[in-house]
């Protein structure tokens, strides 16, 4: 039995019903920094300290950063619209105009995110139309408490921060507590 045609417009719009992270995956290619925003970010696993992303196997940005073999993952903040518009955009110099520091690897960290990675490429995986990229975390940058940068149907969004809820949420792993490494 054959699995059913799924129509990628129908597809996408399904998909776009799950609010997500915007993220910059940045790392240094020669001696010039590289990145795209990347919304399918997800932290994996706590021990060893894993996480992934998936670019498109058509971007030109993510061959670079895989034979650089270090990259950064900045989480952008509610206010870094026009960051992630600049580094969405195909062709022009992503960099211009945004400031950057360089996490322990040499990998591009953004001024004014929210919290950094900085990681090693551990596997790539074949994912269909994308790669499944595992990095292990080497290094971890301060955070700031405020609102993250969301996604959701399409557009940009913002959401009001919760009340932790004790014991139902502890499987998840960017749960807030204490001992959370994200």
């Amino acid at each position: 039995m054959s699995p059913p045609t799924i129509d990628a417009g129908t597809f996408r719009r399904a998909l776009g019903h799950f609010c997500t992270g915007v993220t910059v995956v940045a790392a240094i290619s020669g001696d010039e920094p590289v990145g795209f925003a990347c919304q399918s970010f997800a932290a994996l696993s706590l021990d060893p300290p894993l996480v992934l992303f998936c670019p498109g196997k058509s971007s030109r940005t993510w061959p670079l950063i895989e034979a650089a073999g270090r990259f950064s993952v900045n989480v952008l903040a509610h206010s870094q619209r026009d960051v992630s518009a600049a580094f969405g955009r195909a062709g022009a110099d992503k960099f211009a105009g945004v400031a950057w520091s360089a996490a322990p690897s040499g990998a591009p960290v953004l001024s004014g995110v929210l919290s950094w990675l900085d990681c090693s490429v551990h596997e790539v995986l074949d994912g269909g139309d994308h790669w499944i990229v595992l990095g292990r975390v080497l290094a971890l940058g301060d955070h700031r408490d405020e609102r993250p940068l969301l996604f959701y149907r399409g557009a940009y969004t913002a959401t009001e921060p919760a009340e932790p809820t004790p014991g139902i949420l502890d499987n998840l792993i960017t749960w807030s507590r204490d001992d959370d490494w994200f």
